[in-house]
């Protein structure tokens, strides 16, 4: 479940990221080039997949053991 994870993690951080390129015309060719708000909505993207990969790879606590 781990690699699921990473993986729309990692997809969600492309799209992202290309949105924001699109939104600030750094990318041309489509109709949200130039549109500010697809700038505003890659970042969230980007951030929702931030937190996405950051609980997935974090490293949780492990319970201590009770000697016998």
């Amino acid at each position: 479940m781990k690699i699921v994870f990473n993986i729309i993690a990692v997809l969600l951080l492309l799209v992202g990221a290309v949105w924001i390129l699109q939104g600030m015309s750094i990318i041309g060719g489509s109709v949200m080039s130039g549109q500010s708000q697809w700038t505003l909505i890659g970042g969230i993207v980007l951030l929702v997949g931030i937190v996405v990969l950051f609980f997935t790879n974090r490293k949780r606590a492990s319970s201590p053991k009770k000697s016998s």
